[in-house]
């Protein structure tokens, strides 16, 4: 007999009893790890006692349980407030909160300080998929390698587990890219529907050609890796850069005939013509990009 868990039940501490941080709870329980919970409101932790966590009367007391903390609340702030006074020597503290890149690597710079390993985390699901097989849900990882590593097997109770680097910014950034590229996705979307919106078109008969059109569009990213890896925006083009910005006034005109704000659209073409006024009507957009580097033209 030893008194020693098996890594896939070791126990650890949640901070945070939100809707994330209760997905993450009741996936860790049923998998059979014992889970110690705090929650700035109690009665969300006092929720989870039922199903077998056991409810800690403050954080300090939470992160005292476990080796292995998890730390899912508001914003960074709220972290900074819940460990204040807790002691961190020899913890391995995951941030699964979301937050900005400088706030990943200064949170680390502080758990270091305190003598704990460090991961920042970005959660790429919403709480149903967690703990659910097939979610294709993940969550990616920066920091300690050596903590990612040891604890592999553990994070991977939830979600999928992907590590992108020491670098404990890497989480939050690849996490904050991702959810941008969706934003501009979703404010095309809205357009569409707001075209359609006073026609006879069904948006549930639109809705599948809307949802094919984007999967079609969607492997373009790769040729836009190509050219800026490269540094050859000229690369493969289809479309380019002068050719879309004169589609432009075609959508535009189409939603003013619609009576349809076109203030989704706009700031994206602004774009379109600083670059085509650059001389770079023969390329693909993607140089744009170079347009939106707050730091162009200070190093030359």
């Amino acid at each position: 007999m030893t008194d020693k868990a098996p890594v896939s039940r070791i126990p650890l501490t949640v901070l945070g009893a939100g809707a994330m941080g209760t997905a993450l709870v009741r996936s860790w329980l049923a998998a059979g790890h014992p889970v110690t919970v705090w929650n700035r409101t109690p009665a969300r932790a006092e929720a989870l006692a039922a199903e077998g966590a056991t409810v800690a009367a403050s954080a300090a007391e939470a992160v005292a349980a476990s080796r292995l903390v998890i730390v899912c609340l508001l914003d960074d702030a709220s972290v900074g407030e819940a460990l204040d006074g807790a002691a961190l020597d020899g913890r391995d503290l995951v941030d699964l909160t979301t937050g900005t890149p400088a706030e990943g690597r200064s949170r680390a710079a502080w758990a270091t300080a305190r003598g704990a390993r460090f991961l920042d985390g970005g959660i790429m699901a919403v709480p149903p998929m967690i703990g659910q097989a097939g979610s294709d849900g993940y969550v990616f990882y920066s920091g300690s390698a050596e903590l990612f590593e040891e604890h592999r097997e553990t994070l991977a109770v939830p979600a999928g587990t992907r590590y992108v680097g020491a670098d404990p910014g890497f989480a939050a950034l690849h996490d904050v890219a991702l959810l941008s590229a969706m934003s501009g996705m979703f404010a095309g979307v809205t357009h569409a529907f707001a075209l359609i919106g006073r026609e006879d078109v069904r948006p549930r008969d639109f809705a599948p050609l809307l949802a094919d059109w984007l999967t079609a569009m969607a492997p373009s990213v790769h040729q836009a890796a190509d050219q800026l890896e490269s540094g050859d925006y000229g690369k493969g083009v289809v479309s380019n850069l002068a050719m879309q910005v004169a589609g432009n006034a075609t959508l535009l005109r189409t939603a003013e005939e619609q009576e349809v704000s076109a203030e989704l659209l706009t700031p994206y073409m602004s774009v379109m013509e600083r670059w085509l006024a650059e001389g770079h009507g023969e390329e693909d957009p993607t140089g744009m990009v170079e347009l939106l580097d707050l730091r162009r033209g200070r190093d030359t």
